[in-house]
């Protein structure tokens, strides 16, 4: 009895270590799963502005390790369309983005949900619907006002005044742009982390823009060498492309061709991987610009020919964007169909059930009319009868 004891006692002593080593390494796969996720979201920001097509294809892996964990896949197919808008192809950043907007409502992440909100602004306005990208940013502003932990939507709210400042930008309201874009990086600079420094160039350089509408040139150089600074320090070459021609611009506006032709070679220079039509454009567009200010005209033709090639690609990626913000467009008109026919069918019951019962009700009141003339009818015979037996009797 004893010896069954001991070995019963064993048993219980090897399952519960075998429950503590299998604990174990359940946490240790969960740990490395998660790490492997930062990991891929920590590579991805660093790729964004050097390499979009690196970065997309880093995203992807981040959607296969999703499995079936809603937040991940929301933030996979969000991370993808980040990519596909570094590079300009805003039909595939909506067409995630709508992927991630369809699973959002499965979320109980508010921070996730002031995100995806917010890049829906970004990318309205980035395809130019305003009345659309301010809907989206008022939601997303909404969102964080009502967060509890303020000091964790001072990145989000940041960029919402960002993209506010560049439709006001758009709009030719140089001075309140400025306003927002100020207010942005305000809220970025609490962050106090190295993340959000491609937003604060993104800032600085539109700012700098602002600045040349309204003729303040060395403030406009101030903003883009700060730009510079910021994207240096993250290594994000598109936005470095970026502040150098804006400061090309300056220096053509004021004259300076050789330098403004310099900076922009060295934009072009770091454009190389990028594959950002936009940029590609302003960059041939300033060349020529500048070389047709020189006299010299093999540069210029060769420019001017490059722009023309890389403006029909723009077109053409255009074309598409606006093809299938109408679909999306069409497809959000027959959703809110589909929700409103209960809607209507419960009118229409409702109406139905009221006319029925206005039938019903105007029958009983017709039939007691009826009876009340009838019995009316009844006495004035009952009287008449008695008046002509009176008569009769005389």
């Amino acid at each position: 009895m004893k010896t069954v004891n001991k070995i019963l006692g064993s048993l219980k002593i090897i399952n519960f270590a075998f429950i503590i080593l299998l604990n174990l390494s359940i946490t240790q796969v969960v740990g490395q799963s998660k790490s492997s996720k930062d990991e891929l979201v920590k590579l991805f920001s660093e790729e964004l502005y050097k390499n979009p097509d690196k970065a997309i294809r880093t995203a992807r892996e981040f959607l296969k390790k999703s499995n079936n964990n809603i937040d991940d896949k929301i933030k996979a197919y969000k991370l993808i369309s980040d990519g596909y808008s570094a590079k300009r192809d805003y039909e595939k950043a909506l067409d995630y983005l709508m992927k991630s907007n369809e699973l959002l409502p499965l979320s109980k992440n508010n921070l996730l949900k002031i995100s995806i909100t917010n890049k829906t602004g970004i990318l309205y306005h980035q395809l130019k619907i305003y009345d659309k990208a301010i809907q989206s940013l008022d939601q997303a502003e909404q969102y964080i006002s009502e967060y509890p932990k303020k000091d964790s939507i001072y990145s989000p709210l940041g960029k919402n005044h960002i993209v506010r400042g560049f439709i006001y930008k758009e709009k030719l309201n140089p001075d309140i742009a400025i306003e927002f874009f100020d207010k942005g990086i305000a809220e970025l600079k609490k962050v106090n982390s190295i993340s959000e420094y491609p937003g604060i160039s993104i800032a600085k350089y539109n700012k700098g823009n602002c600045y040349i509408l309204l003729f303040e040139y060395d403030k406009a150089l101030i903003n883009f060498q700060e730009a510079i600074d910021y994207a240096e320090k993250v290594n994000a070459v598109s936005l470095k492309s970026f502040a150098l021609k804006g400061q090309a611009k300056v220096f053509n506006i004021q004259g300076n061709f050789n330098k403004s032709i310099e900076l922009l070679n060295e934009a072009k220079l770091f454009s190389v991987n990028i594959n950002d039509l936009i940029l590609n454009k302003e960059i041939y567009e300033g060349l020529a610009e500048n070389y047709l200010a020189l006299n010299e005209w093999n540069s210029f033709e060769e420019n001017k020919n490059l722009l023309s090639s890389t403006q029909e690609l723009i077109k053409e990626s255009e074309r598409k964007s606006i093809e299938t913000s109408l679909v999306n467009k069409k497809a959000e008109i027959k959703s809110n169909f589909k929700k409103e026919i209960p809607k209507f069918y419960g009118i229409i019951i409702f109406l139905f059930c009221i006319i029925i019962l206005s039938f019903f009700i105007f029958l009983y009141f017709k039939k007691k009319l009826i009876r009340k003339i009838n019995d009316l009818n009844f006495v004035i015979s009952n009287l008449q009868n008695e008046k002509f037996s009176d008569t009769s009797k005389d």
